[in-house]
């Protein structure tokens, strides 16, 4: 249900940004959204409020929003907490900057190494993504777990290349327990 809830109202967004030619605008006010209601764990206490009612919580979000991003990221965070989605409003925010920068080629992508990586490797990293992916732009995440002993795990959306060490060690191991499996189950 979450996943519809971000889909619908995300593409809803992004369906009117792209028609006002608004999109970058869009972008900024979602971006700025999510980190108000990062930095304000208490706004979604209030917004999940059973005894607040709808009218006050529509009153809240103009409060903290009117007159700072345009009318129609209001009406669409009213419609949202108006429809009872507010705590869905996070999913829609990200669903919707995921959209925008898919639009504009834009990837993002998750590296995790054994090691920190110098600058000059990020580098290297990143061209050899643009080189052989439709971005043409990445925001890179980099992340260091030493459980890896070598190489990287690269996350770009729902596709992961696994070139780690610790990997590699895995499989020869699943190969090698299917190689003894064989012999012992030619044992007379």
């Amino acid at each position: 249900m979450a996943k519809l809830v971000s889909k619908t109202y995300g593409d809803a967004l992004f369906e009117i940004a792209a028609e006002s030619g608004r999109l970058d605008a869009f972008y900024e006010e979602a971006e700025g959204v999510a980190a108000v209601l990062d930095e304000n764990a208490e706004i979604f206490k209030i917004m999940n409020h059973p005894k607040i009612v709808k009218e006050e919580k529509i009153q809240i979000i103009e409060k903290i929003f009117k007159g700072r991003i345009s009318d129609e990221f209001v009406g669409l965070l009213r419609m949202i907490v108006d429809k009872g989605h507010f705590g869905e409003l996070k999913s829609v925010l990200s669903y919707f900057v995921t959209e925008v920068k898919e639009s504009k080629n834009i990837g993002t992508a998750y590296v995790t190494t054994a090691v920190k990586l110098s600058e000059a490797q990020k580098d290297q990293v990143m061209k050899k993504l643009i080189q052989t992916t439709k971005y043409v732009e990445f925001e890179m995440h980099y992340d260091v777990d030493a459980a890896l002993i070598g190489g990287m795990v690269i996350r770009i959306k729902d596709r992961v290349v696994d070139s780690s060490i610790r990997t590699k060690i895995y499989d020869l191991s699943r190969e090698l327990s299917k190689i003894q499996l064989k012999v012992g189950e030619c044992a007379p």
